[in-house]
């Protein structure tokens, strides 16, 4: 495929129009239909530019043959290189580099603590997994909406995140139990 229809495809695979893509590199939209049309190519510092915004190799985006390896050009998903996706957490006070995501049920949650928990694995070493809570929940409902957009956020190429969907808490006690506020 030529530059042009693999720079669209990816676009439409991105949820993006041509005006949200030349905003992102400061150009002007007939530029994006030009090169879509395959009517130019853009400069070397928009191609790397590009490349970075959409998080995409330069060979991919300029592959003119069918992948060798027999995966399809035309599939849904293109994943994140790197595997993650720095993630903001709920109160904004860190951004956790994370491979994976899960929430978990509080088995007994203290009165007024939210019951679910969306944590963060940001690395794996000898003695397995490094887990981070990224913030907390009213229901399952919530935290399953904020899995599906954090994978969302990873197929359309996007490499951070913020939390939407959790629950206000402030920590009470010794232990630091966390408590919804309005």
């Amino acid at each position: 495929m030529s530059f042009g229809v693999n720079l669209q495809l990816i676009r439409k695979e991105r949820g993006m129009t041509q005006e949200q893509l030349a905003e992102m590199l400061d150009i002007s939209r007939q530029a994006v239909s030009k090169w879509e049309a395959g009517n130019g190519y853009p400069e070397t510092d928009k191609l790397v530019l590009l490349s970075k915004k959409l998080n995409i190799s330069l060979d991919y985006l300029m592959d003119n043959e069918p992948s060798e390896c027999g995966e399809n050009i035309e599939q849904k998903v293109i994943y994140v290189p790197s595997g993650k996706i720095a993630i903001t957490m709920f109160d904004g006070s860190q951004i956790v580099n994370c491979m994976s995501v899960r929430y978990s049920k509080i088995l007994a949650p203290g009165n007024g603590e939210p019951p679910y928990i969306l944590s963060g694995i940001d690395q794996v070493g000898f003695f397995g997994a490094h887990t981070v809570i990224l913030g907390w929940y009213e229901d399952v409902q919530s935290v399953k909406k904020e899995i599906s957009e954090i994978a969302e956020a990873i197929n359309k190429g996007m490499n951070n995140y913020k939390l939407k969907y959790y629950t206000n808490v402030k920590f009470m006690g010794i232990l630091g139990i966390a408590k919804k506020t309005e």
